[in-house]
């Protein structure tokens, strides 16, 4: 016999989520970021269900390679471009677009064109602004050369895109978002060069980012990137649900101790469910007792630490609980941002966390 724990993966929310940011921003191409397994949600059953994105963003040529094997045929974006020169060719044989941010990707782009490849495909090429994340792309006053030095470059496909990328877009009171948007507005390089600044928070919150192309990530997974929200609140609904069973119920006296470290002690005689999961299944093992599960559609608190292959929880007020009952530890029902909170993480994190000895069930529902 198995064990319980098991990711159902509802395709269905997934396309309706992307066709709420279409709506949202309905000028502007949509590039589904599914890096990361997709956050955890199998990256190619992922691209193979959004038949309608425009392009699709990855974190490395091994993604993209991978995309393409499985015969995705939409155009990928590597978004943190090229580590290596030697991953040029597969790019160019692959017909893979890269963001070029960095000096070092600049001068590699520079030898190739100098070396008069063959290659059937010129690279097309997203110049990366640093509008205030300090983390990746060009300073605003460096852009004007590195694209010059880009449009000579004859791998490189003209004309060249623009990006730029939000910080604090989660917050609507952070001042930081609008003047990111701005200072990128304002760097007007070429009228014919398409744009792309909208993450998840950007499609849903700050119509002044929407340009030419928009890189919906957490939103078509169901969950809202604001802060202090869930997905109903966008009008989005959630992809994973994850889901086990008690497989133990334990009658407890009062003042017996619970779990590794005796952390929880029962305050009266009661019954503890013990459910088959844990974080050798990717839930957070920093969650805290009253952290919620859904036992039977009703819930109930977690109690005590989390071990590697169980959790317990306490079911007073619950009835007839056996043996086989069925669990869900976020998703339909229980929002998997308010699970985060309970753990100080972040859906994300949850999301690509689940291990792989959970098996993901693939529904339309």
């Amino acid at each position: 016999m198995t064990r319980a724990a098991l990711a159902v993966i509802n395709l269905s929310a997934l396309q309706h989520n992307l066709q709420r940011a279409r709506a949202a921003a309905p000028h502007s191409q949509q590039f589904a970021v599914i890096k990361a397994n997709g956050y955890g949600h199998g990256m190619v059953s992922v691209a193979q269900a959004l038949t309608d994105a425009d392009g699709f963003g990855v974190a490395s040529i091994e993604e993209a390679l991978e995309l393409r094997k499985a015969g995705i045929k939409q155009p990928i974006l590597l978004l943190e471009g090229f580590f290596h020169h030697d991953e040029l060719e597969q790019i160019q044989q692959n017909n893979i677009q890269i963001v070029v941010h960095h000096q070092d990707q600049l001068v590699e782009l520079e030898k190739l064109s100098s070396q008069n490849s063959s290659f059937d495909h010129s690279i097309v090429s997203w110049l990366k602004v640093d509008t205030g994340m300090h983390r990746l792309g060009f300073d605003p006053d460096e852009i004007e050369d590195k694209y010059q030095r880009l449009m000579k470059c004859d791998c490189v496909a003209k004309p060249i895109r623009f990006m730029t990328h939000l910080a604090n877009a989660d917050d609507m009171g952070d001042k930081t978002t609008q003047q990111q948007i701005e200072l990128f507005k304002s760097l007007l390089v070429d009228e014919e060069v398409e744009r792309s600044i909208a993450n998840s928070a950007g499609i849903l919150g700050w119509m002044g980012s929407y340009s030419d192309i928009a890189r919906p990530g957490i939103l078509l997974y169901g969950v809202s990137p604001f802060l202090n929200e869930t997905a109903e609140d966008r009008g989005l609904l959630p992809v994973m649900t994850l889901r086990s069973e008690i497989i133990a119920v334990k009658n407890c006296k009062k003042g017996d101790a619970v779990g590794y470290g005796g952390t929880w002690v029962c305050p009266e005689d009661m019954s503890i469910g013990v459910i088959g999961i844990g974080y050798g299944d990717g839930y957070p093992r920093h969650a805290q007792s009253g952290t919620p599960v859904l036992v039977k559609g009703q819930r109930a608190p977690l109690v005590g630490r989390v071990s590697m292959d169980m959790i317990c929880v306490d079911l007073r007020g619950h009835e007839n609980v056996l043996s086989g009952d069925e669990v869900v530890l976020w998703g339909e029902g229980l929002p998997a941002e308010e699970i985060a909170s309970c753990a100080s993480t972040i859906a994300y994190d949850l999301f690509c966390g689940v291990t792989s000895r959970v098996p993901r069930e693939y529904v339309h529902e």
